[in-house]
């Protein structure tokens, strides 16, 4: 099983940035300014309960995926005291997509399997351990019912996350970002990807080779679709009925405060 985790903590923070009417504290309202969702302070900054919860579930090395700006993150992280992680970072020079970001923890990963998430939300303990543990590469996919019975994301965002295209053998054939009204429709109660990944080396080139999207990004659910498409990576999917809190805009921090306060953290 991997030991491995790949976080992307690189992105701008546009929606974090945006003016809400929601009372934050001094710390957080900082945060929240800098786009450093990962920082978000909930007595400790936010990353630090999900990294505790991937070293609960057997992860032992982790590699954040920065920006040559981000010294907040790196300052911070290179000083925390850890007992069950090492913690590496591997910069992002330009903010051109997630494929990319991936590609930048090229020397981190070597030849080994290993995992990606966001740094905005806190995955299950259970679900991610039970990531490790099929060969690469996998996928949870997210049931809506469990999203939005357990967790506190909004169904109207749901609707808004890549939905899966998943075969009656459980291998994904098709992952639908930013689906239209039309494509959501015929996809029916299709299961949610929450940018969960068990991948292997073999990603790099599908990361290396996939066309710019619409928005002129090297995104990596654009790079999975190439990697089935071209290049005969057969991606296994399995149901995960289970919330994944999701601290992406200022609005999310204190339903995501409420239910992290208390949380065991050991890093």
């Amino acid at each position: 099983m991997t030991t491995k985790i790949v976080i992307l903590a690189r992105g701008l923070g546009t929606r974090m940035r945006a003016a809400a009417s929601v009372g934050l504290d001094a710390a957080q309202s900082a945060a929240a300014d800098a786009g450093l969702k990962a920082m978000i302070p909930i007595d400790r900054p936010f990353l630090d309960y999900a990294l505790s919860s991937f070293a609960d579930a057997g992860l032992r090395e982790v590699c954040l995926v920065v920006g040559p700006e981000h010294d907040a993150i790196r300052e911070y992280y290179s000083r925390v005291a850890t007992s069950r992680l090492r913690i590496a970072f591997a910069i992002q020079e330009k903010p051109v997509g997630t494929a990319d970001a991936v590609l930048s923890a090229r020397d981190f990963v070597g030849g080994d399997s290993f995992l990606v998430v966001n740094s905005d939300n806190y995955y299950p303990t259970g679900v991610i351990a039970a990531l490790r543990r099929p060969p690469a590469p996998a996928l949870p996919a997210f049931s809506r019912d469990g999203l939005i019975r357990d967790g506190q994301i909004p169904p109207e965002r749901i609707s808004r996350y890549a939905l899966l295209d998943i075969d009656s053998a459980g291998a994904l054939r098709r992952i639908v970002e930013k689906p239209t009204d039309d494509e959501a429709a015929a996809l029916g109660q299709a299961a949610v990807s929450m940018n969960c990944w068990l991948f292997d080396e073999r990603i790099f080139e599908a990361c290396r080779r996939v066309p710019k999207s619409k928005r002129g990004e090297h995104e990596l659910p654009l790079a999975v679709q190439f990697a089935i498409d071209h290049l005969d990576m057969r991606f296994r999917a399995f149901h995960a009925d289970a919330p994944v809190l999701d601290l992406s805009q200022r609005d999310d921090i204190a339903s995501v405060a409420a239910r992290l306060r208390g949380t065991r953290v050991e890093l």
